[in-house]
């Protein structure tokens, strides 16, 4: 199957398996797995911080962070579209008390820096205590640029926030910026860092911070069930995401664009190009389209993709220009009949 639904459906390298098949473990929850500190190590040295923890996911990684930065109580300011906030199934608020104060996301993804100002609580017994600043990048496939981030930072500074990065997908902003990741990483406190979505580990985050924040989160993710064993043969496939697959997600962004303009030739769809800047398209769907007949259709062709009103397809390391092509003949295809 030809699958666009997202990334996370990224198979694992060949390197990868052959690494996993010959890493050297120890019990982690020990501290003693050569292969998760050699991991831990080397990424917190590549960006910039103090220590690194290496998780189960992205929700755990963003979980562990909120509950580190703030106690029960206490509030963090992000954006309507966070994934923290809206995918991630009200973990801060369910399991750390922590209340959540969601803003508009600009058309570019960015929250306005005077509506953050305006959303700091005043010190008062009536309010929650405003902790943190989560932003994300990339979100919805856009780049922030990284005037913003660096705005960000310093409004969050100059009010006594700290800030945390939800970098499921930093890399890509890294490489359509040109830039290290550790260019983006250095403007947060706290920096969540998926490695099973383009960068093609099957299963792992990373958490950055400095050491005190990392010795909170290590305690929290052992009480929410997150401590691994033998979890070396995780990180080694992880180690290679870092060192083998972030230049290659260039090859996902062109794709993405090629898809772009393919698509825009379709009368039934609309699609602003300018939000086309890394490896997601969302494409509106004219109102006479069934998109759930059209997965339908395009599943029984061998091609997978998410029903919705604006469909999101994302491209990744197991799709390549035939099967973009593949999948622009289809919905042809699958159009001319309906």
């Amino acid at each position: 199957m030809i699958d666009f639904r997202s990334d996370t459906v990224t198979q694992p390298t060949q390197a990868m398996r052959l690494a996993m098949s010959r890493a050297e473990v120890g019990d982690d929850v020990y501290g003693d797995d050569p292969s998760v500190n050699e991991l831990q190590q080397m990424a917190a040295q590549m960006f910039g911080f103090d220590a690194a923890l290496f998780t189960s996911s992205g929700t755990q990684a963003n979980l562990l962070a909120l509950m580190s930065h703030c106690d029960r109580g206490d509030e963090y300011l992000c954006g309507q579209q966070a994934h923290n906030y809206k995918f991630e199934g009200g973990g801060a608020a369910v399991l750390g008390s922590i209340q959540p104060q969601p803003l508009t996301n600009q058309s570019d993804g960015s929250i306005l820096l005077s509506d953050i100002q305006a959303a700091i609580k005043p010190d008062d017994v009536h309010f929650a205590r405003t902790r943190l600043l989560s932003l994300e990048n990339t979100i919805g496939g856009k780049v922030l640029p990284q005037s913003y981030i660096a705005q960000a930072q310093a409004l969050a500074f100059n009010h006594g926030l700290k800030i945390h990065l939800d970098g499921a997908r930093v890399a890509n902003a890294a490489v359509a910026q040109n830039i290290a990741i550790g260019d983006i990483t250095s403007h947060f406190d706290s920096v969540s860092i998926c490695l099973s979505k383009g960068l093609c580990a099957p299963v792992g985050s990373l958490l950055l911070g400095d050491s005190r924040l990392i010795a909170k989160a290590i305690r929290w993710r052992k009480m929410l069930g997150g401590g691994m064993r033998q979890a070396g043969i995780l990180a080694a496939a992880a180690k290679l995401a870092l060192t083998e697959q972030v230049e290659r997600l260039g090859e996902d962004h062109a794709n993405a664009a090629y898809l772009a303009r393919a698509l825009s030739e379709i009368a039934e769809f609309d699609i602003d190009m300018s939000l086309v800047q890394t490896n997601m398209v969302y494409a509106k769907v004219g109102a006479g389209v069934d998109t759930g007949a059209l997965a339908v259709g395009l599943k029984a062709r061998g091609v997978l993709i998410s029903p919705a009103p604006t469909l999101r397809l994302v491209t990744h390391k197991d799709v390549g220009r035939a099967d973009i092509d593949k999948l622009v003949l289809e919905l042809k295809s699958l159009l001319r009949q309906g």
